[in-house]
């Protein structure tokens, strides 16, 4: 852990999390490419991806609490890749951080601690897509070790523009 970090948690995600993990999603949806949503939620509405979370499984979702205030400070997922049987044994992941934590290592402190979470499960591939251009995104991926599959060009338009995907993945379990 980097001395930057010493004072974050990592946990389960939780409903009493749901309005503060709204907000955070929703900056990003009002101000970034980072995901193509285009109207911001209410909590409410984000319940159902909550619940779709729970503390074990492959489809997980943790958050980065800080101490001693316990203001939420980023979160990881790990959720189903495609919804056909088939791919049951492969995840996307995510991972957001609040606006004014960048820099501090919290994105490295939630995937350490998801990829930790998932050992044991029964998954084969981590699946993961960048909106280009987010550098920051793309060390973290290749930090643990996420290899480039591909690129969707102008996949999405948002802001009156249109932006690439590049696709990534990462092996998980037993070799």
């Amino acid at each position: 852990m980097t001395p930057q970090c010493q004072e974050v948690q990592v946990r389960p995600g939780a409903e009493a999390d749901l309005p503060a993990l709204t907000e955070l999603y929703n900056h990003y949806v009002r101000e970034t490419a980072i995901t193509f949503d285009t109207e911001p939620f209410t909590a409410a509405q984000r319940r159902p991806w909550l619940v779709s979370h729970p503390e074990d499984g492959p489809h997980r979702l943790l958050v980065a609490e800080g101490r001693p205030d316990g203001r939420i400070l980023g979160y990881a997922t790990s959720s189903p890749f495609r919804p056909k049987p088939a791919y049951a044994t492969s995840v996307e992941v995510t991972v957001y951080c609040a606006p004014d934590t960048g820099g501090r290592g919290i994105g490295t402190l939630l995937y350490k601690a998801l990829f930790e979470a998932l050992e044991g499960e029964d998954l084969h591939r981590a699946y993961a897509g960048v909106t280009l251009p987010n550098e920051p995104s793309l060390r973290l991926h290749a930090r643990f070790g996420f290899a480039l599959v591909g690129t969707y060009r102008e996949a999405g338009r948002k802001f009156g523009h249109y932006w690439d995907v590049a696709r990534y993945e990462k092996p998980l379990g037993p070799a």
